[in-house]
């Protein structure tokens, strides 16, 4: 007789895996449980999308929304509602809220040089969709990115960096590869558009729980380029 469910056709059988599996599912409960409850961020993907492109476009036309930051800090310390996590790169010139011209409060993000998806920003966009509830991702690269452009000329010269770079440059290479093949334009920018592309594709097979909530249509995650001269983000 299984000891689990009474039924004296089931015996038991549990792997090493199921265990594990259960143990999972049982400590994310208290997270998707909270997420589930309804805020005021729970808006379609395709609306959290439009809303950081328009934001963008004020941005490039110099035309901000006003805002009063003091009127609203009593309510953003009672808990916070973004409507989109924004994977970008760490340039001192890209900053996320002002290129979508957004208030606090609004964008969960999360930045690396060369925008790339390593296991603790990962970990963060999980905990941005299955507690707070982002419905939309946003993979933001720019122009003139000096970790793209590191990794084209490692793969060219075979230099040799110090630190942790190698590590960095190493999670760009295949972008740097899918590039070259590109007919039209110039190798770096093929390259971080190419990179954006492929950590967008990352986030959306990142099991567990991006992946499956972008396969039940949860979220949705796209990718962009910013161009530093211009202010303008544009969608690859």
């Amino acid at each position: 007789m299984c000891n689990l469910c009474g039924d004296a056709r089931h015996e038991p059988n549990l792997t090493r895996r199921g265990v594990l599996a259960a143990g999972a599912a049982l400590a994310l409960a208290p997270w998707v449980a909270r997420a589930q409850a309804p805020k005021p961020n729970a808006i379609a993907p395709a609306e959290a999308q439009k809303r950081l492109m328009d934001g963008n476009a004020r941005y490039a036309a110099n035309s901000p929304n006003e805002r009063d930051f003091s009127a609203t800090r009593a309510a953003r310390a009672q808990g916070q509602y973004p409507i989109a996590g924004i994977l970008s790169c760490a340039d001192s010139r890209v900053v996320p809220d002002l290129v979508f011209d957004q208030s606090p409060g609004d964008l969960f993000v999360a930045r690396v040089a060369g925008n790339i998806v390593t296991n603790n920003l990962l970990a963060s966009l999980e905990y941005g969709v299955a507690v707070l509830g982002v419905p939309f991702i946003l993979v933001v690269g720019h122009s003139a990115c000096g970790a793209v452009s590191a990794a084209i000329k490692v793969a060219k010269t075979g230099d040799k960096l110090p630190g942790h770079l190698p590590e960095l440059v190493g999670a760009i290479k295949p972008a740097v590869a899918g590039a070259e093949k590109m007919k039209g334009g110039n190798l770096l920018d093929n390259a971080i558009a190419q990179n954006v592309r492929l950590q967008v594709a990352r986030l959306k097979a990142a099991a567990p729980i991006v992946q499956q909530a972008y396969r039940d249509k949860k979220i949705d995650i796209a990718g962009g380029v910013y161009d530093i001269a211009t202010g303008k983000v544009t969608l690859v």
